[in-house]
């Protein structure tokens, strides 16, 4: 690795939102990055700073810094680290030493994509800082394989319905094709998306392990029939037969039980009006879809008062984020 004086101001942040994993009808395969509307920065910063020592350094801060490991070698953060460096030798790159800054606003295990922010923001992050300081940078599509590998590092399996929203932004199907890996579906511009985390935490595996290893038929065929229906829709710009197919078949009647006041909340918001009301991702992060901004903030009031647990909780009312990871 090199190192020079002349490097100790150059700096890069990257901004990286939280997202839905599996919008309830795409296991797997569907996401959606969201941004709250009152412009809090939900999801976290990764600040890469070139340095004049001789070895590389992660600092975690932010408000759930004490919830991840306090080993740098346990952090994610500094896995995307090595692997970066490892493709970068591999092109016959040099990499160079940099101190890098975790902002930790993401709670762990919500739901909302937290190990994806924090992914994707180091990658990005890194990708950006020597694209600006060392005329080279990957592209979109090798950064994207990046993430999904580091994301099947934590979860034990390789999907990438956070990551590619995440770093990409808009609504975003997974395709079977490594080429390619995600294509953005048309989003529906007008609508709100209340998250409300409710301060407990799930951890992604244990929401895997209730899951059953096999399917009837007939919840296969209603899980292809539904899929199916709400990407037809979303290119019709159909709003009506898009959210009334967004069932959970696959994950959510296994989940539910995880998840305290979820089936309430859910049952009481869809007979008051809302569009659609999931599990963000494996929970514990209830999304609930409206069709105007006065009744996000109905409901976010409703779910502030009755589903939220713990003072780490917290509703917020957003649109979709057609950005993605962004340099701040």
């Amino acid at each position: 690795m090199s190192v020079s004086n002349t490097n100790v101001n150059k700096s890069v942040s990257v901004f990286a939102p939280a997202s839905i994993g599996n919008v309830s009808v795409g296991f797997d395969v569907l996401g959606l990055a969201v941004k709250p509307v009152d412009g809090t920065l939900l999801g976290d910063v990764v600040t890469v700073n070139a340095t004049t020592s001789n070895d590389n350094s992660l600092t975690v801060i932010g408000n759930f810094a004490d919830k991840l490991p306090s080993n740098k070698e346990d952090n994610i953060v500094w896995s995307c680290l090595l692997l970066f460096n490892e493709q970068l030798i591999s092109v016959k790159q040099t990499p160079v030493f940099v101190a890098i800054t975790l902002d930790k606003k993401m709670p762990v295990g919500s739901g909302l994509g937290s190990s994806a922010c924090s992914v994707v923001a180091a990658l990005a992050s890194l990708n950006a800082f020597y694209a600006k300081y060392h005329n080279f940078s990957f592209s979109e599509n090798v950064v994207l394989k990046m993430t999904g590998q580091m994301e099947a590092q934590i979860s034990g399996s390789l999907h990438y319905d956070n990551v590619a929203p995440c770093y990409l932004g808009g609504l975003q199907l997974m395709v079977p094709d490594e080429n390619v890996i995600s294509r953005i579906l048309p989003s529906f511009d007008d609508c709100y998306y209340v998250m409300a985390y409710p301060g407990i935490e799930v951890s992604t595996k244990a929401a895997r392990e209730v899951l059953p290893t096999t399917y009837s038929r007939s919840d296969v065929i209603s899980y292809g029939q539904n899929l199916a229906t709400f990407v037809d829709a979303c290119h019709r710009q159909d709003k009506s037969q898009a959210f009334s197919v967004l069932t959970d078949v696959i994950a959510e009647p296994y989940r539910t039980d995880l998840l305290p006041k979820y089936k309430a909340s859910r049952d009481y918001l869809s007979s008051q009006g809302a569009l659609a009301v999931g599990i963000s991702g494996s929970g514990p992060t209830l999304f609930c879809v409206c069709d105007s901004e006065k009744q996000a903030e109905q409901f976010a009031l409703w779910l502030q008062e009755n589903y939220l647990q713990t003072a780490l909780g917290f509703v917020h009312v957003c649109k979709v984020d057609d950005v993605g990871a962004t340099e701040i």
